[in-house]
């Protein structure tokens, strides 16, 4: 890490290439040796030593063979898919793969025996932006999705996620194939919450109060909000929504587990639960009904408990992938009490509607975690822990984190929250609201070397304030520019007052908080793309 004031420079190429030097030079001398060896011993010396040319010239083979693996294995990918051996050896999930492969030009199959993080070193010398791991759903646990949390942090030195990534699964094959094979876009204009959303910022939708019963608010393609009177059992409304209504997002909040969904949090509601990879809803009064729906959406579990973790063929994760359409899916894989890890996707998805795919809205609300961790407590990112421990360190907030108020409770919540919220999905596929105004503008330039990237208050004074402030740890979150290629030999030229962090594939700039009419919000820096 290189910086001056305010300023925060990670600059890992020579680091990578140094890897990919050494295992060059690794295989390269490993071969020779083999080589020279070989040549000796395949000299005719006896009846035996003849006999064996034919397996030495396969052996040599082969060796050639795994050593030109090895080398295309470590060269650029755009995309990685991520693999068990087991699971790539059935041919129903090798379908899976192979519908990766053909949609993502260029990928690149790892795959691992017993723990996923066999494949970090090749990672690290690939360092794809997308990471996609294919995984049946016995095997897409809480535990692995806190291992591919620590797995994608690792790809270079710097506490950050290095990759966009997502956890391909399914209640079976045929349904994780459905979406490995979905590619059209998905533009998000029809939105279900079972919570209190900022609706003022989507196109259209409807959302239901968890808090206040009867409470309904809806908004018509070029209308405002309303606030009207709704069903004291929302369970079928809801259910309608992604049926009839076909929602391109629906979100939900409140009590849950494994097996259901409890949709009122202060008053006593219906339930969607889920069987077998299908979703029902169960009103207060009635039968259970059947919710299906084959229309590709995403999900997003932002304040449920448990919602997002797999385990066994009854998870609601899987009956919302298997029975509802979901192509992606944020959701806790452990009880949640924080909430920073869930609820600030909303702040970058449906807050700065355009800006951000779901899948970069959740990677942008992970870094804002790690640089809250990494600059407001000293020496807890590199903390190892077991999802859901109760083991967690208290640690005093530095000078950086009394200013804003933390306290030792809100390290305990970050690193709860840092590897138990899933995004299971195709990364690299985009959902995305239609572009709307926002509160501040942001605009990144290139030209040659430098980097200029401008943010713009357009709400006056309100425009770094909350935008919604329903759930937990809402609002203040930084500024995050993702970029779509990676960077080094950076030199910061403007903005470093504004304590900005620059990574090889992103720039942060923390929250002002407060709107300074009398100056610009102007970042610009000088780097070099990594080829």
């Amino acid at each position: 890490m290189q910086g001056g004031l305010g300023l925060e420079v990670y600059d890992e190429f020579s680091v990578g290439f140094r890897i990919k030097s050494r295992l060059f030079r690794i295989h390269f001398l490993f071969l020779s040796q083999f080589l020279t060896r070989a040549q000796l011993m395949s000299r005719p010396k006896s009846i035996n030593s003849m006999r064996s040319k034919p397996v030495m010239k396969r052996s040599i083979l082969a060796l050639c063979t795994s050593c030109l693996i090895s080398l295309a294995v470590v060269q650029a990918s755009e995309y990685s898919v991520v693999v068990s051996r087991q699971t790539k050896q059935r041919p129903e999930w090798q379908s899976v793969v192979d519908a990766l492969l053909e949609r993502h030009s260029n990928a690149v199959v790892l795959v691992w025996e017993k723990e996923v993080s066999e494949v970090l070193p090749l990672l690290q010398d690939q360092h794809p932006r997308h990471t996609c791991f294919v995984a049946r759903p016995e095997e897409a646990g809480r535990g692995f999705v806190a291992a591919v949390h620590q797995l994608t942090r690792q790809y270079d030195p710097d506490p950050y996620t290095d990759t966009l990534w997502g956890i391909l699964t399914g209640y079976d094959a045929a349904n994780a194939l459905a979406i490995a094979k979905t590619d059209a876009p998905l533009n998000v204009k029809k939105i279900a919450s079972g919570t209190e959303l900022a609706l003022e910022l989507c196109e259209q939708g409807v959302w239901y109060d968890e808090l206040v019963k009867n409470k309904k608010v809806s908004k018509d393609v070029g209308g405002v909000p309303t606030e009207q009177q709704g069903p004291s059992d929302t369970t079928r409304a809801l259910a309608d929504t992604l049926t009839t209504g076909a929602a391109d997002l629906f979100v939900t909040s409140g009590h849950a587990t494994e097996r259901n969904w409890q949709i009122g949090f202060r008053y006593k509601n219906g339930t969607f639960k889920s069987k077998q990879g299908q979703m029902f809803g169960v009103p207060l009064q009635g039968k259970p009904f059947p919710i299906a729906s084959s229309e590709p959406r995403v999900y997003m579990a932002i304040g449920n408990c448990l919602m997002g973790h797999i385990d066994g063929p009854d998870a609601m994760a899987l009956a919302w992938m298997n029975g509802l359409g979901v192509r992606q899916m944020v959701g806790y894989t452990v009880v949640t009490w924080y909430g920073y890890g869930g609820w600030g996707v909303l702040d970058y998805f449906t807050e700065q509607p355009g800006r951000y795919t779901l899948s970069e809205a959740f990677h942008a609300n992970h870094h804002a975690l790690i640089h809250r961790l990494d600059h407001c407590f000293d020496g807890v990112t590199d903390i190892a822990l077991e999802p859901g421990s109760q083991r967690l360190p208290a640690v005093d907030p530095n000078s950086v984190g009394k200013q804003l108020g933390l306290s030792p409770a809100d390290c305990r919540g970050l690193l709860w929250d840092r590897d138990t919220v899933a995004f299971y999905g195709d990364p690299a596929w985009e959902a995305r609201l239609p572009s709307r105004p926002k509160a501040y503008g942001q605009k990144l330039e290139i030209q040659g070397n430098t980097y200029t990237l401008t943010i713009t208050p357009q709400l006056e004074s309100r425009s770094f304030e909350p935008v919604n402030t329903n759930g937990a740890q809402r609002g203040w979150r930084p500024i995050v520019q993702l970029l779509d290629h990676r960077i080094h030999q950076i030199a910061l030229t403007s903005g470093d007052d504004l304590g900005v962090v620059i990574a090889d594939d992103f720039i942060l700039m923390p929250n002002p908080r407060t709107v300074d009419q009398n100056r610009e919000y102007v970042i610009q820096f000088t780097a070099k793309r990594v080829d």
